[in-house]
């Protein structure tokens, strides 16, 4: 009998949810049928999605910022094939292998000229997981610090280093000597940093729960103060890195060199998974130090022939269709054209960010029934306005897009960098669109939010 996916797929098209419900996280599906995301989509090119009924969606999550390049790129999926059919030896393990190599070579182009080492693993987490071990070996000391409301990840190392506290309560105790200190605050930094007994502090340049954009001076600030303490400055990219804010590393923006880059998501082109950690080499020979400690650290399908191969053509797309570029012009055209509506809508804040990774913020109106609709949404859960921006936008503009964390009033947008004018002009049609709807009060739209309230208040 053959094997055959797409007769798999056929076969078994109209069960994806209810294999969900009862083999996986039913409380997903629970999610998606809630506030009508529960789709059937069959096909995915670029930046665009398409259902059974090949309706298009413009895609503003890019699985979270997998999807740089947008989903199934040929020359990604070239060069899979290609390594797929040449019958390489792969995972050796008593070897090296040639594409690491290559992978390594080239991204240690892109860093700053202090970083001339690579570590490849699987994923964001094993690369956070990665920075601590390596950051308490090589400074013999215990403590790692991170920021107040950072995401770096959900296995018990990474969590530890989790700023949100939903992800943390009641998984038991975590990793020792892990502090948190707020965002964006050098008198805090420093105060933490007096001890000398902070092996590492690890944070995102721009963070991604919320999308918080530093002062100028808080990185460059960072850098020094590590310095003049003795403590490793590593920046988790893994989100913000490889073109996504229009540089192709955040920290580039400020000029600054960290001793650890931590990287993942879009590494990978969308297929593979890939994760690394480009490092000084007095932390890799620190770690390293002898022959029989070549193997002390390292993951079984890390530096596998695939993966590699995705990061080598991923990175080749990046520069042949200047993606880095278009992120920085197509972000600031998005940022700009959504400023340009706060004067119109008391809801809206403001638009913040670097390249395509935008946050677009929500808060209390001044009008007394405006006011009033809102406080209702805030006291059944915090953060319940958004979902009456991203569930119109889903339903009625075809664009996917989330609340960008927690108990926040903002909605986040990371879609693939190859955004055209067109998909960018899109984006502030139904954005002017459904915010002006969220200041007709009664009207539908809040109808919705008392739907909402009322799932929100029953949990």
């Amino acid at each position: 009998m053959s094997f055959s996916i797409p007769a798999l797929l056929a076969q078994h098209q109209s069960e994806k949810f209810d294999l969900h419900e009862k083999h996986l996280n039913n409380q997903m599906v629970k999610v998606l049928k809630t506030i009508g995301y529960d789709r059937t989509y069959q096909r995915a090119v670029g930046q665009y999605l398409y259902d059974q009924d090949g309706i298009e969606y413009l895609d503003l999550l890019s699985g979270f910022g997998v999807f740089a390049v947008g989903r199934n790129h040929p020359v990604v999926i070239k060069a899979l094939q290609d390594t797929l059919t040449q019958e390489l030896p792969n995972l050796v393990q008593m070897d090296v292998s040639l594409l690491s190599g290559l992978l390594a070579k080239k991204i240690l182009q892109t860093v700053p000229d202090n970083l001339n080492r690579m570590f490849f693993c699987n994923s964001g987490s094993e690369a956070v997981e990665a920075a601590i071990k390596f950051a308490r070996y090589a400074t013999k000391r215990p403590q790692i610090l991170y920021c107040e409301h950072s995401f770096h990840g959900l296995t018990l190392g990474s969590l530890s280093l989790n700023g949100e506290k939903i992800f943390r309560e009641g998984f038991g105790a975590l990793l020792p000597d892990c502090e948190a200190v707020p965002f964006n605050n050098l008198e805090a930094l420093e105060n933490a940093l007096r001890s000398k007994n902070v092996a590492a502090f690890i944070l995102e340049p721009i963070q991604g729960k919320g999308v918080n954009v530093p002062d100028d001076n808080y990185l460059p600030e960072v850098e020094q103060l590590c310095r003049k303490y003795g403590t490793l400055f590593v920046a988790d990219e893994i989100q913000t890195g490889i073109g996504r804010t229009g540089k192709f590393w955040a920290i580039d923006h400020w000029n600054v060199k960290p001793d650890m880059i931590l990287m993942a998501k879009a590494l990978s082109g969308g297929f593979v998974p890939v994760g690394g950690v480009a490092m000084t080499e007095k932390i890799m020979d620190s770690v390293f130090n002898r022959m029989d400690r070549a193997v002390v650290h390292g993951s079984t399908f890390s530096k596998n022939n695939m993966a590699m191969a995705a990061g080598l053509a991923t990175l080749q797309v990046i520069a042949d269709e200047k993606l880095t570029e278009n992120s920085a012009e197509k972000g600031k055209s998005i940022i700009d054209g959504i400023n340009a509506m706060v004067s119109k809508y008391e809801f809206l804040k403001e638009a913040r960010g670097k390249g395509l990774m935008i946050a677009v913020e929500f808060h209390a109106p001044q009008s007394l029934s405006l006011k009033a609709a809102w406080t209702m949404l805030e006291a059944a859960n915090k953060g319940l306005f958004c979902q009456m921006v991203t569930i119109p936008l889903f339903k009625e503009h075809h664009i996917l897009s989330q609340v960008a964390g927690h108990g926040m009033n903002v909605v986040k947008m990371l879609p693939p960098l190859n955004l055209t004018d067109k998909d960018c002009q899109k984006i502030l049609t139904a954005f002017d669109q459904a915010i002006a709807e969220t200041h007709k009060v009664p009207g539908s739209i809040w109808n919705l939010g008392k739907t909402l309230a009322g799932h929100a208040l029953k949990k």
